[in-house]
């Protein structure tokens, strides 16, 4: 897969500006004081649906409708945030959007779906079953499928890596949660239009470890994907263009505990009161367990998500641990 170069991505950009601004990118002190270096979190969480998937779904359904300008509806399989992207912009461009969610399915995320005015369809008892029912669906309603990676999804994510890049000073290594890695591939296509020397880290969950192996092994290898906290990261194989990309651009994977995301999660809310999903908060965890090398370099960390379940938020601040600061006596 081409990656798309600086021109493409700018304006990309300027057609996702037409209906939400740029996201803010900060450096917390308390958040550094606990890294022990200097972090810049970049906010997907401020998006109009609270993940960095609008900008992806913005571009992939405006191409969708150049390219077939008879064309009336989508369809999609999701646990939540791509469902969300994809609703909404089907909304802003005035197609029908169906999303395919398997039973037991986020109530919250199900609700926020709907109020995008989607057709919701439960199917089957984990991801991979709703996405074949989706499949099924497109072929038999006439309706295009729109898949979880795509080269004009990356083209929409790369928008939200230059904003971050542009906007902060030269950082050494950024941490980018990985589920079916458009996110990742975006940060690389800016990184790449950009001129820049920025390592990036993908991060995953030792609970869908899919991506790391298949990484280290240089070729697609499935795995279970069981972890509970951070569904954005559940990916059990991983789509074989993004690992390409991934394998020229990524410089290592890391792999976080459910222990360790639950935790970042909860720091992101005591040192900057953000609220984060497991995937989101998958790239601080990274660089927790990785911050006695971290000395001295400036990071960046992406918070692609905040769409966490009110109970299971609530179970995270009574029972999580939060990660010690240099500073506190252990």
């Amino acid at each position: 897969m081409q990656l798309p170069i600086r021109d493409e991505i700018r304006s990309a950009r300027a057609l996702v500006y037409r209906f939400m601004p740029p996201t803010p990118q900060y450096t917390w002190p308390l958040l550094n004081q606990r890294l022990g270096t200097e972090a810049w979190v970049k906010h997907e969480n401020h998006t109009p649906i609270g993940a960095f998937k609008l900008r992806g779904a913005l571009i992939y359904l405006s191409w969708l409708k150049d390219q077939h300008p008879s064309l009336t509806g989508v369809i999609a399989a999701t646990r939540g945030n791509h469902g969300q992207g994809v609703g909404l912009a089907a909304r802003i461009l005035s197609l029908k959007a169906v999303i395919v969610v398997p039973h037991g399915n986020s109530p919250e995320k199900n609700a926020a779906m709907l109020a995008q005015g989607v057709e919701l369809i439960e199917h089957g008892h984990d991801f991979q079953a709703a996405l074949e029912h989706a499949h099924t669906l497109a072929a038999s309603r006439s309706l295009e499928f729109v898949d979880s990676f795509h080269p004009q999804l990356v083209l929409g994510t790369a928008g939200y890596a230059m904003e971050f890049f542009e906007s902060v000073p030269p950082i050494h290594t950024i941490y980018v949660p990985v589920g079916m890695g458009s996110s990742i591939c975006g940060v690389a296509a800016a990184r790449n239009a950009l001129g820049l020397s920025t390592e990036i880290v993908g991060v995953v969950s030792e609970l869908a470890p899919a991506a790391a192996i298949s990484f280290d092994q240089r070729q697609v290898v499935a795995a279970p994907a069981s972890t509970l906290i951070a569904d954005g990261l559940a990916c059990r194989r991983p789509n074989p263009d993004a690992l390409d990309v991934m394998l020229e651009n990524v410089a290592r994977f890391v792999l976080v505990s459910e222990a360790e995301i639950t935790s970042a999660m909860l720091a992101l809310y005591s040192d900057t009161h953000n609220l984060a999903e497991g995937a989101g908060a998958a790239s601080l965890a990274a660089a927790l367990q990785q911050k006695d090398s971290l000395a001295g370099q400036r990071i960046g960390i992406v918070l692609t998500g905040g769409n966490v379940d009110r109970d299971v938020f609530a179970s995270i601040l009574t029972t999580a641990q939060l990660p010690a600061r240099p500073t506190e006596i252990a």
